[in-house]
């Protein structure tokens, strides 16, 4: 297994660990929720369109900025993915603020690449937290056609993700059915 797969691997795990330890069982996930019981503070602000958010620790305390002016789902995704970065890599946030750009279909321009393991790492924890592979797979057993758009579109609402974040799930599920 190359390190960037052990990277996903670790990362996707440490999605359901936070779940678990939260007893979540069915969409959607809190995000916020979690991201408080983490001991961290979401702030929205309205940013430049290609700034989903950041992550970054001040006297102690974990910031997860957000971009006020995104979708709420897109909002959803950036503090999950920021939740990663505070969970997966809180040692490098700790020093620096860590800004994440705005990313297409849940990367961005860097892991979209496939170059920077952080951001393919945080991506995979997000869609994980975001869309667990369990629930799909039993919301998937009860569609009736996820070949219909308004099925696909009926599931995202469910998750409370954009129809793109579900698509790749579905996507990532026929790759990886682990």
């Amino acid at each position: 297994m190359s390190f960037a797969a052990v990277g996903r691997v670790v990362a996707i795990s440490r999605a359901r660990e936070l779940l678990e330890t939260h007893r979540l069982t069915a969409p959607p996930v809190p995000v916020e929720r979690i991201a408080k019981a983490l001991g961290a503070r979401v702030r929205y602000a309205p940013l430049d369109d290609a700034l989903s958010g950041m992550a970054y620790i001040k006297d102690g305390v974990p910031i997860i900025g957000v971009n006020s002016l995104h979708h709420p789902n897109r909002q959803r995704f950036t503090i999950a993915h920021e939740i990663a970065h505070l969970v997966l890599h809180r040692d490098l946030i700790t020093a620096e603020v860590h800004v994440d750009k705005a990313f297409v279909l849940n990367r961005d321009g860097n892991s979209a690449t496939g170059t920077d393991a952080l951001e393919i790492d945080a991506n995979a924890f997000a869609a994980e937290l975001l869309v667990p592979a369990e629930w799909l797979k039993r919301s998937i057993a009860v569609q009736a056609d996820l070949d219909a758009d308004d099925e696909v579109t009926a599931l995202a609402k469910r998750f409370r993700v954009s129809t793109a974040t579900l698509q790749n799930r579905l996507l990532s599920l026929t790759r990886d059915p682990s």
